[in-house]
C-alpha cells in the first residue's frame, strides 16, 4: 500500500530531478512546502513558471537576463575592451560580488568533455571568436575552473587566441588565505609558483 499521495510523490519526484536534491532531502522539501500555507506554494508555482517566460540569454555575453542585451553589456562605465570567460552564469555571479572586475563576460555554458560528447560546438566558443573580431577587445582574461574540464578548455581557448592581438590572461590560482602550505596538493602548489607576484 502507497502511503504517498500521488501529488505528493509526484513532486518528490519532480524535487530529486535537482542537482545536489537527493530523495531524503526532496521528501523532506516536498513535506516542509505541503505545511506551508498554500499561498506561498502557489507563489513558488507561479515564480517557476515566470523563468522560462521572462529570462532570456543575452545575445552579446549568454548570461540570463530579462533584456537584451543584459544589464552589465549595456552599462557605459564598464571596460567594454576586456573580456573574462568563465563557465556558467554561477561563475560570473560569484566574480561579479567581489566587484573587482569592471570588464565584460562571456559565458560558455560549459567546458569541453570529450567524454560526455562536449566538443567546442557545444558551447559558446565560436561565438566568443566572432565577438572578439567585432569589437575591439584588448585582454581576454581565461576564468575557467581548475578541473581537468576547465583546464583543458582555458588550453583550448588559448591555443585559439594565441594568434589574435589580444592580450591573454588566466585567473591566478594558489593557496587559499589562511592555508597552511604543507596542505595543498600539488597542482595547486605548483600554480601558486607559476603565479608567482613580485612582493612590494
Amino acid at each position: 500500500m502507497n502511503v504517498v499521495p500521488p501529488p505528493l510523490e509526484r513532486l518528490i519526484v519532480d524535487l530529486n530531478r535537482l542537482p545536489g536534491i537527493g530523495k531524503k532531502t526532496a521528501t523532506r522539501l516536498a513535506l516542509f512546502m505541503l505545511r506551508r500555507p498554500a499561498v506561498e506554494a502557489r507563489n513558488l508555482a507561479r515564480d517557476l513558471a515566470e523563468l522560462h517566460d521572462s529570462i532570456r540569454l543575452c545575445s552579446n555575453c549568454f548570461a540570463f537576463s530579462e533584456t537584451d542585451p543584459c544589464a552589465i553589456c549595456a552599462d557605459p562605465r564598464r571596460d567594454s575592451r576586456m573580456i573574462c570567460v568563465v563557465e556558467e552564469p554561477a561563475d560570473m555571479m560569484a566574480i561579479e560580488k567581489t566587484g573587482a572586475f569592471k570588464g565584460m563576460y562571456h559565458i560558455l555554458h560549459g567546458v569541453l568533455s570529450p567524454m560526455d560528447g562536449i566538443g567546442p560546438a557545444e558551447i559558446k566558443v565560436e561565438a566568443l571568436l566572432a565577438r572578439i573580431e567585432r569589437q575591439d577587445t584588448a585582454e581576454v582574461l581565461i576564468a575557467t575552473s581548475s578541473t581537468v574540464p576547465g583546464e583543458a578548455t582555458a588550453a583550448y581557448l588559448i591555443q585559439r587566441l594565441h594568434k589574435k592581438p589580444v592580450k591573454l590572461t588566466r585567473l591566478a590560482c594558489g593557496i587559499p588565505m589562511g592555508m597552511d602550505i604543507k596542505y595543498a596538493d600539488d597542482l595547486t602548489l605548483s600554480r601558486a609558483i607559476e603565479s608567482r607576484e613580485k612582493a612590494d
